[in-house]
């Protein structure tokens, strides 16, 4: 995946899943903790920023080791 994520990018990803899978954040490999992810996405600068919307419980460890953060 590249660094610098774009919408087109993230678009291909998701196209092929249930659109009802619900969609957490998985937030840095030092505190593995999921996050939800925020409803409202806002473009400013040439960017799309999407928030967090608040702390879920930690990252299944299988998770983890797919992201290589075990």
């Amino acid at each position: 995946m590249p660094q610098h994520l774009t919408v087109g990018h993230l678009l291909r990803q998701l196209k092929d899943l249930d659109p009802a899978l619900p969609i957490r954040l998985a937030i840095n490999p030092d505190f593995p903790f999921t996050h939800y992810v925020g409803t409202e996405v806002v473009v400013q600068d040439g960017k799309a920023f999407i928030p967090d919307d608040g702390q879920e419980d930690y990252l299944p460890k299988s998770v983890r080791d797919a992201l290589i953060w075990s």
